[in-house]
């Protein structure tokens, strides 16, 4: 049949209609739903998950939280059982406890770290719902929260992961999580080329997990992180997004009050307490004390005390600037009311700036909550060989201080001109827009309101130093005080001096004493020398002084460890590592210059 004949026979039979009893209403019902089913059809081809770079359309479904009111009450939200069931487990990793490799399999073990940048041999000996200490404050054991929760879907975007770590994450999130809460879990494969991340997953999947609550988006080709989480909000139905790395474990109790917060304000985004899974063995360690997230002019994150009033009860989440990015909730509201993430970003890098920034700078909130637990393996990044794209961070850092740091941005600009100023970062007017139709405020409400400490201890403009350079011991003058590449935590030590006349220096030989009283290594993600346990070690810079506070003395030519009244220096070991003791000025091993 001609398009002409089909014209015709529809104008006949709305003529037909019309003349009918009732013709009009039900013409008027049959326009409204054949509206509904071509915009339907639209929606549906617009939002499909992979289509990540056309804007999506966030409708809220009628049975959204937020569409109806809820009451206070609250309750206990613990799984009881199941924290008395793990209590009793013993074996490889439980407990959180490391795992030892044998002599004979350690060749293999290192092996696999050099291909996964972590010791996916011991992931392997360890079960794959493993227990884990609760590293919660105790009175988070006491706490309740409300009674009516929004519903969750949760994002584990992956590539090439380690089978048994990918998987003691989903099992973390199923054994953990009330399932009346928990709506989904979908996991985004961002295109791995290992055949254990499909046909293998897939059948695991199918065995260990409920599944009409588990699904699997396969991406056509590698994007990274920010695309692959995209894929997943996009396909995602509950009300809070909770977006996770692959390589984390999710704790007792630690859904209800990660999203509590979500369910009073929906401009919130919440962040857990990120503890820590060391690559080497797997063991689990909680944190300590809360810290707020920040960045410096060369964007970096960083980290500044608490303030006071910033957490009068220790379970009570408190206010952070800057999240780490590699556990937070937001709900699926916000999180499209913001644009999503910039799809300009690729592959890794930038996003928790963006999405912190806005979510700040457009009338929202971003908390910490320190009864939510989560523990992330902290790694370099691998797999990234096969992208042909080497600049791919500091173009996504470029596109948020475009969109985001108005007159601010000059000043991570200036900090490298020949790298920053001549970057192409392609077309930044959708985010933009977004900036215009939300009337976010400027980039100085964040650094005057929601970071005002931040300045003070990272100016744009680092100000005069009080001494730089190698340090040098008197008693062993051909060695200088050397990082050695330890890890945070590890002493430091004397290493042969990378220059005679000390004109030249190496990294790991350069330090600065600044003007709050620390030792900073230059050329570091912001690392000081710490002073812990009669030993010198790195750590991040806290800027509370404390154990990273010292002094030189310029006439015993002795380095002065915490206030004077203390007397303690720096001092050698007989293995030349650094350590501390009481103050001697005769004693040579503790001059340096």
């Amino acid at each position: 049949m001609s398009i002409r004949r089909i014209v015709v026979k529809i104008n006949f039979l709305i003529l037909k209609l019309l003349r009918t009893r009732g013709g009009i209403s039900i013409l008027l019902l049959w326009l409204l739903l054949s509206f509904l089913l071509i915009f339907s059809i639209v929606l549906h081809i617009n939002n499909d998950p992979f289509k990540v770079d056309k804007p999506f359309i966030f409708i809220e479904p009628i049975t959204s939280y937020y569409r109806f009111h809820h009451s206070n009450f609250k309750r206990d939200w613990h799984d009881y059982e199941l924290i008395k069931r793990e209590a009793l487990r013993t074996g490889p990793g439980e407990q959180g406890r490391g795992v030892y490799i044998p002599l004979e399999e350690q060749e293999l073990a290192s092996k696999i770290y050099v291909e996964n940048k972590h010791n996916g041999l011991a992931s392997d000996k360890i079960a794959r719902d493993r227990s884990l200490p609760d590293t919660r404050p105790s009175a988070c054991r006491n706490r309740t929260y409300l009674n009516e929760l929004p519903s969750v879907s949760v994002i584990i975007p992956f590539h090439n992961e380690v089978l048994s770590t990918l998987t003691r994450t989903i099992h973390s999130v199923f054994n953990r999580s009330p399932p009346e809460l928990l709506t989904e879990v979908i996991l985004v494969n961002d295109h791995s080329d290992k055949e254990h991340c499909y046909g293998e997953l897939e059948e695991y999947i199918k065995e260990f997990f409920d599944p009409s609550k588990i699904r699997l988006l396969v991406m056509d080709r590698r994007y990274g992180l920010m695309w692959a989480r995209l894929a997943g909000a996009r396909a995602a139905i509950g009300d809070v997004l909770v977006f996770m790395d692959c390589h984390t474990e999710a704790n007792v109790n630690w859904l209800p009050p990660l999203i509590e917060p979500i369910a009073l304000n929906y401009r919130t985004c919440v962040c857990p307490y990120i503890d820590v899974i060391s690559a080497r063995d797997y063991s689990y360690m909680g944190i300590g004390q809360g810290s707020r997230g920040v960045f410096n002019w060369q964007f970096y994150y960083q980290f500044l005390p608490l303030r006071p009033g910033d957490q009068d009860d220790e379970t009570e989440p408190f206010q952070s600037p800057v999240m780490m990015g590699c556990v937070f909730a937001i709900s699926a509201k916000f999180f499209w009311e913001l644009g999503g993430y910039d799809p300009g970003l690729s592959v890794w890098g930038g996003e928790q700036y963006e999405l912190s920034f806005k979510t700040w700078l457009c009338h929202g909130q971003q908390l910490d909550a320190p009864c939510s637990r989560v523990g992330h393996l902290y790694r370099p990044r691998p797999f990234l060989e096969n992208l042909n794209d080497t600049n791919y961070c500091h173009r996504n850092y470029k596109r948020v201080a475009e969109v985001w740091m108005d007159e601010y941005a000059h000043h991570v600009y200036d900090k490298d001109p020949e790298e920053w100023y001549p970057l192409e970062i392609g077309d930044v007017s959708y985010m933009k827009s977004i900036k215009k139709k939300l009337n976010c405020k400027p980039f100085k409400y964040f650094l005057e309101v929601v970071a005002p400490d931040m300045l003070d201890k990272f100016p744009p403009f680092e100000p005069v130093v009080f001494a730089s350079g190698a340090i040098q011991s008197l008693a062993y003058p051909k060695y200088c005080i050397d990082t050695l590449g330890s890890s945070e935590g590890e002493p430091i030590g004397l290493y042969s001096c990378k220059s005679e006349n000390l004109t030249e220096f190496e990294f790991r030989q350069y330090f600065i004493l600044r003007q709050h009283r620390d030792i900073l290594v230059e050329n570091s993600n912001n690392e000081c020398f710490d002073a812990n346990y009669e030993k010198v070690s790195i750590f991040h810079c806290k800027f509370t002084q404390d154990n990273q506070y010292f002094r030189y003395d310029v006439d015993t030519q002795q380095i002065i460890v915490g206030p004077k009244r203390k007397n303690k220096c720096m001092d050698l070991s007989e293995s030349k590592t650094i350590i501390i003791a009481a103050c001697d000025a005769e004693k040579i091993t503790q001059k340096f210059h």
